[in-house]
């Protein structure tokens, strides 16, 4: 993958698909060597969709120093402007859904379209989980217990019934959770990440915002609750709301979610 510099950092990047420009930003931990998913190859089937590993993740640039959330809206314009392109429809999900916020609303002429998945606003909006508080734990009890918060369905009964898909999800989890040890920045990184999204407020500002915008929750999510998810919805004149059968990762739990993901992506589309 390519990699190109962005203000202070070395930016690992990929582009894939055809069709009107996407910005695809991530959540914690993101991270460009996993599995593209089958929602991932949706994207680039309507899409050209630029993906990139933000500050401290993956195998971009890693400073020794704080992050900020304005320091990853920033990496996000400033790798649009490198890459010529004035504008697109941005997608952000989870951590990437807090800092897509930040980059319409610091950079405004950047993004055509806003969509948001399992994320919200923040301060009086409400707030996602505490996800620094599970960073004290041991890597198999950390995993754990974001999956249960990640689908409230994942209940002790549920791991119980289901034996195999838990051992699954548990191992999924640990290795993507372990990739990138080698690097010692890496943990660095990732701590400063959480660091940043503790301090992430868009509320008051939400009325700022002009473009489309679209908010989508999972009704099973305890990460990013719906009743945040739809506060933030609501403090955006005119924006989308919808809640799907899942959890933070609803869109590859229910099937009705992809269509609708895409038409409000294309929706104005040049």
């Amino acid at each position: 993958m390519p990699f190109v510099r962005v203000r202070d950092i070395e930016v690992c990047y990929q582009i894939e698909g055809s069709g009107p420009r996407l910005l695809k930003i991530w959540g914690t931990g993101g991270d460009l060597r996993r599995p593209a998913t089958d929602f991932d190859r949706r994207l680039a089937d309507h899409f050209t969709v630029l993906a990139f590993d933000q500050r401290g993740m993956g195998r971009s640039g890693k400073p020794a120093r704080d992050y900020s959330m304005a320091d990853y809206a920033d990496d996000a314009a400033a790798l649009l402007e490198v890459l010529g392109w004035t504008s697109a429809a941005v997608l952000g999900y989870s951590f990437g859904g807090m800092v897509a916020q930040e980059l319409a609303l610091r950079h405004p002429a950047r993004v055509e379209r806003l969509v948001l998945m399992s994320t919200t606003a923040g301060g009086a909006g409400g707030m996602s989980y505490p996800m620094h508080e599970l960073a004290a734990l041991p890597d198999e009890a950390r995993v754990k217990r974001f999956l249960e918060l990640a689908d409230r369905r994942r209940t002790p009964q549920w791991q119980e019934a289901n034996p195999a898909l838990w051992v699954t999800l548990l191992g999924d989890g640990l290795a993507a959770l372990r990739q990138g040890d080698d690097d010692p920045a890496a943990r660095d990184g990732a701590r400063r990440q959480m660091e940043a999204r503790r301090h992430h407020d868009t509320w008051d500002r939400l009325p700022q915002l002009r473009m489309p915008v679209s908010v989508f929750a999972g009704c099973h999510d305890e990460i990013a609750p719906p009743s945040a998810q739809f506060r933030l919805a609501e403090g955006v004149a005119g924006a989308d709301y919808r809640e799907f059968n899942g959890g933070h990762l609803f869109f590859v739990q229910d099937a009705a979610a992809a269509p609708v993901i895409l038409a409000a992506l294309a929706a104005h589309a040049d």
